[in-house]
């Protein structure tokens, strides 16, 4: 966020609210007089992997999204996940999207796999087939960007390559434009994708601007 924020003529405001385990929500940071594009960090006190704690987690943003929502009166946003993040951001897409009458306009996912940590090409993972089988339901006018580490030629050094590239099946086709990207070279490991460079540049370049 900082990073986000640098040279920025009007920095962005950042609220954190942390989704517990029981649905109430934890608040921190504020929202200032007139930034009408604030950061909204949405993270989980169950953070843990796996397709049915993924699937949780996906309910559990739902509730954060309504409440985000009813506070800020919002119609329109763009949103950007990290690994399990852009699968809960694609599930709330799919499922709950439509309920809150908000449109998305653009998906940044980074380093999601969409066939979890399945290096077989051939698996196809429950999770994989569920986000296939309710494709039909992302919005039509979404632009997304799906980018992926390269550590290896295999993957960013946790998730397989091939797991992330799955996100073609997903989306195209069914939104407006889907685009994928691969960043390799420094920082291209799993865990540092979100402050490398490169990345931060997309953020500024496709979801900001």
């Amino acid at each position: 966020m900082k990073e986000l924020n640098h040279e920025t003529p009007k920095p962005h405001s950042l609220i954190r609210v942390e989704v517990l385990t029981n649905g109430h929500l934890h608040y921190s940071g504020h929202l200032r007089h007139g930034d009408n594009r604030p950061f909204i960090v949405v993270g989980f006190e169950n953070h843990h992997d796996g397709y049915a704690n993924i699937l949780k987690q996906a309910q559990w943003f739902t509730i954060a999204f309504k409440a985000l929502q009813k506070t800020y009166q919002f119609n329109h946003f763009s949103a950007m996940g990290h690994s399990n993040g852009g699968l809960i951001l694609t599930l709330f897409m799919e499922q709950d999207l439509a309920a809150t009458k908000a449109k998305a306009d653009r998906l940044m996912t980074i380093a999601s796999p969409f066939n979890l940590e399945e290096s077989d090409a051939e698996v196809d993972t429950p999770l994989f087939k569920q986000l296939v089988a309710k494709r039909d339901q992302l919005p039509k006018r979404l632009l997304v960007y799906s980018i992926a580490g390269s550590q290896t030629f295999a993957g960013d050094g946790i998730v397989p390559f091939d797991s992330v590239n799955r996100g073609k099946f997903i989306f195209q086709g069914r939104v407006k434009n889907f685009t994928q990207i691969t960043v390799t070279g420094a920082n291209a490991n799993h865990a540092d994708l979100p402050e490398n460079k490169q990345i931060v540049g997309l953020i500024r370049q496709d979801l900001l601007t």
